[in-house]
């Protein structure tokens, strides 16, 4: 059952910027090949001879830096490229595709573009890279001996990650004043103060975030997925599990018998399996249990996914809809 989590989850869950040394410092000039220093979310440096030109990334890091105009030369994703939804809308012609199933990588593959850096996520609870987790294939652990293996760490904001992703990128040769990169910012900020005013405008609105299963209901933990907290923090109600599971925190899994244990307003899904989990969870008869449920007062949830403003501008956007819909005193 542990090792089925880590694959829900990993199919998919920043640390604060700190100046100076802190997760996410970087040093380097890419216009002249000076020595190039990361300090990355697991507090780990990197230091190499010259800026890295040569990036092999994870699928989400890939959708980040892509995003901010840096292009690797491969990609490993925990999923089919064609499936990914950070990977969804971007252009990856060119790019070589390394892995498409989480915990398998093609390390010869690796080996053959002859990279400079590996781009993944630091995950604190997992104390691994994106990838290279625990249960991941033995083989794929050789991509440690290809290259540094650096990158943001998931924490408690989708916002500040992003951030450290502008860091690294802008260290790397991102030109951030790019046109494109501003306009996806501005959108953002824009997409942002309509989701904080809907919120505002109904106080007392409760969320539960939840990912339907065959196996039963996964309710999230808010504190270990980013977005959650940072939705919080810009004013929603989350409802909060009182039984994490043991030793995988992320989550608190109900028994479809039991999936009625908490109520909200409004009832937002794991997007990594939508409509498909939605609709599996509808034949359940214990689905309308949950009083948001009944009302069908659900929304889509971007649940650990989203790497780029343009995607959470977007995420915002639908968000917002649903608020702006949805009956507060339905609980």
């Amino acid at each position: 059952m542990k090792s089925m989590l880590r694959a829900l989850l990993a199919l998919v869950c920043l640390t604060a910027l700190v100046a100076g040394c802190g997760p996410g410092s970087t040093s380097g000039n890419p216009d002249n090949e000076a020595a190039w220093t990361y300090t990355d979310g697991s507090g780990q440096t990197t230091t190499l001879d010259a800026v890295p030109k040569r990036i092999v990334a994870h699928g989400l890091s890939a959708a980040a830096l892509i995003s901010m105009g840096i292009r690797p030369v491969g990609i490993y994703s925990d999923r089919p490229v064609d499936e990914e939804l950070a990977l969804k809308n971007l252009d990856l012609d060119g790019i070589e595709i390394v892995g498409e199933e989480w915990g398998t990588i093609n390390v010869e593959a690796v080996a053959a573009l002859k990279p400079d850096l590996i781009v993944a996520e630091w995950w604190p609870l997992e104390k691994a890279y994106s990838g290279l987790e625990e249960g991941t294939n033995a083989a794929s652990q050789r991509l440690n001996d290809l290259a540094p293996v650096a990158g943001p760490a998931q924490g408690p904001s989708i916002l500040k990650m992003i951030q450290d992703y502008e860091e690294l990128a802008a260290s790397l040769g991102a030109d951030l004043e790019d046109d494109s990169v501003q306009q996806n910012k501005s959108n953002f900020e824009a997409s942002l103060a309509r989701f904080q005013g809907a919120l505002q405008a109904k106080p007392d609105l409760s969320v539960l975030a939840v990912s339907p299963s065959e196996e039963g209901l996964y309710v999230a933990v808010p504190e270990h997925a980013a977005e959650l907290s940072d939705f919080i923090e810009w004013g929603m109600k989350v409802v909060v599990p009182d039984q994490p599971d043991a030793g995988f925190e992320y989550w608190e899994t109900l028994s479809w018998e039991n999936a009625g244990k908490y109520q909200a307003d409004l009832l937002i899904i794991d997007e990594r399996s939508y409509p498909s989990n939605l609709d599996d969870a509808k034949s359940r008869p214990t689905w309308p249990f949950i009083k948001a449920a009944a009302a069908d007062s659900t929304a889509i949830w971007p649940a650990f996914w989203v790497r780029s403003y343009a995607d959470y501008g977007m995420a915002l956007d639908r968000l917002s809809e649903a608020i702006e819909a949805a009956d507060e005193e339905l609980v």
